[in-house]
């Protein structure tokens, strides 16, 4: 009888261990966002005015929309050192046709959208059948996008006039900056193909085991393709949004280091970097934990070179606790 009571009693531990490490595994970066907005609502008077997050929430824009890319990625093992370049790049497409060509906003965009993913699928060309490694791959892409724009530009900048162009970063809908609504369009779309597509667990497979994919017939070089062409695809999007802020591209600052803000958002949103495990959802949670630091530290005048040094600690205890579980 002591004994059978004993095991009961070892069967409720462990299951409230597998409870509390399940609860860890896919909840544990909304804890880290709630406990973060109480303490940056508590630190500041001014974090929960309406200006203030409307501010917050176009600002992490851009770089939630490459965190999506770089989800899809990171997923399949892989890494794009590429995409602030490439945003650099197509943004610069995007506002020369419209200024030194003449075209309208509708093909621009179309030419900087096509312009991104043909990109991406350079690199997963590359990266396939080169058999050359991603990191190598998308360093010499990054090198070679930002180079370009250069030169088209002379090193300067490109800017328009066209005040329609400019309503896509700058005006709102019902009280929400028009680049929220795109970013939450491109996580409902990569949360549909992630979850609810066979494409999204081909990824899975690919990240979690290849070899045994393979051996399941997925189909490994056409999903790393893909997931590198939605990469270039979203850094494309982030470029009409930012380029449409200003109306304008700098050819040598636009994108600069977004690369590095995008994987730490992936990062701490639960992704691991070996592949086959993690959720746009927590790439969501792990942007909006980037823009909850960055803006509370603004808000209290904390130096930006300290703040560079936040970030760094926040995505190595990231990896730490990843490798723990």
């Amino acid at each position: 009888m002591a004994n059978l009571e004993t095991e009961i009693e070892v069967t409720k531990d462990r299951k409230l261990y597998n409870w509390m490490q399940y609860f860890w595994s896919n909840y544990s970066v909304v804890f880290a966002f709630i406990v973060l907005f109480i303490v940056a609502s508590i630190a500041s008077d001014h974090f929960l005015s309406p200006l203030n997050i409307t501010n917050m929430l176009r600002q992490i824009s851009v770089i939630g929309i490459l965190a999506v890319g770089m989800t899809f990625v990171i997923l399949i093992g892989g890494i794009d050192l590429s995409v602030g370049s490439v945003l650099a790049l197509t943004g610069t497409i995007v506002m020369a046709s419209q200024v030194d060509f003449g075209t309208s906003i509708f093909t621009a965009i179309l030419f900087g959208l096509v312009a991104g993913a043909l990109i991406g699928v350079i690199n997963g060309v590359i990266i396939t059948y080169g058999k050359i490694a991603a990191f190598i791959t998308t360093l010499a892409m990054m090198t070679i996008a930002r180079s370009t724009a250069l030169y088209y530009a002379d090193a300067g900048a490109i800017a328009g006039s066209n005040m329609d162009y400019r309503a896509i970063g700058n005006e709102y809908l019902f009280g929400i900056p028009i680049p929220v609504y795109i970013f939450a369009f491109v996580v409902v779309i990569a949360f549909i193909l992630l979850e609810k597509t066979t494409f999204g667990r081909h990824i899975y497979a690919v990240g979690g085991n290849s070899s045994a994919a393979h051996l399941s017939a997925v189909p490994i070089n056409k999903i790393t393709i893909m997931t590198y062409m939605i990469c270039g695809l979203t850094a494309a999007i982030g470029a009409v949004i930012e380029t449409s802020r200003l109306n304008s591209v700098s050819t040598s600052s636009s994108g600069s280091m977004y690369e590095l803000d995008a994987i730490a958002a992936v990062i701490i949103g639960g992704t691991k970097l070996t592949g086959g495990q993690g959720r746009i959802i927590g790439t969501v949670f792990g942007i909006l934990i980037l823009a909850i630091l960055s803006n509370i530290m603004n808000l209290l005048n904390i130096s930006p070179y300290i703040q560079g040094v936040v970030k760094g600690a926040i995505i190595l205890v990231a990896v730490l606790l990843q490798k723990r579980s």
